[in-house]
């Protein structure tokens, strides 16, 4: 359980987030939706570390992430899966290079130990026999998969994935919302999307925190989400035509 406790983020004294409350649960696949600019991606970077909040408090399964010293935020880091927009995979690296990469950072595994460990999580995205393959080499869609199979390689407490299904066809980004789910109840991890993807929205959003403005307006699930009178939460919902008919329903 990750818990954001009256946190504010500015940049060049223009506040980005304003006293964000919330939770994000256990077990459960938790949403970061909004337009862009509404500030989720500064709140997922405040929940990783790469930004530190000017006020308020994050803490994971109560351990004070932003005021604990500098070798338990390394430790906290250590339970951190990331899946990267793009994937972000390291091009010089083959696919078990770049899986193992976190095993290499932050475990004293042996090589074979790394190695069953990086088939088990390829297997575990339904990827096989690609072992030696660079990312140029493999689809979109596959790379995603590595780049999950990379994240959750270290067995993580917490996963983020920010905007997993970015550039990806309607069928692929089905997949990867359906692995990331998996994993996440497989696994009982705290899982943190952020997406302005309404199909990954329905499909998925067990829990879901909508910004607007830099404010948290609005939290619910994906059958409460098309039920909302919230008039700005409306205006991004049914905002396409996929949307606007299931409205009408």
């Amino acid at each position: 359980m990750i818990e954001v406790k009256n946190m504010s983020k500015s940049f060049n004294n223009k506040l980005v987030l304003n006293n964000i409350n919330t939770v994000f649960e256990k077990g459960k696949t938790n949403l970061i939706i909004g337009q862009s600019g509404s500030g989720k991606t500064v709140l997922m970077k405040c929940c990783i570390g790469l930004e530190m909040p000017e006020s308020g408090v994050i803490n994971f399964d109560n351990r004070p992430f932003s005021t604990i010293s500098e070798k338990k935020k390394t430790d906290i880091r250590k339970e951190m899966g990331v899946l990267f927009q793009g994937g972000a995979l390291f091009d010089s690296f083959n696919v078990e290079q770049n899986v193992m990469f976190p095993l290499n950072m932050f475990t004293n595994k042996t090589l074979e130990e790394k190695l069953e460990r990086v088939n088990f999580c390829l297997n575990r995205v339904n990827l096989e026999n690609v072992n030696k393959l660079f990312p140029s080499e493999i689809s979109g869609g596959m790379m995603k998969r590595v780049a999950i199979a990379r994240a959750i390689s270290n067995s993580p407490s917490y996963l983020f994935c920010d905007e997993p299904n970015s550039g990806l066809d309607p069928k692929t980004a089905e997949v990867i919302d359906a692995l990331i789910s998996e994993i996440t109840e497989e696994y009982d991890i705290t899982t943190v999307v952020n997406t302005h993807d309404m199909n990954s929205v329905l499909q998925i959003g067990q829990k879901i925190s909508f910004l607007y403005k830099g404010q948290l307006w609005w939290e619910g699930d994906k059958t409460s989400i098309l039920e909302t009178d919230n008039p700005e939460l409306q205006d991004f919902v049914f905002s396409t035509e996929l949307t606007r008919r299931l409205k009408k329903k």
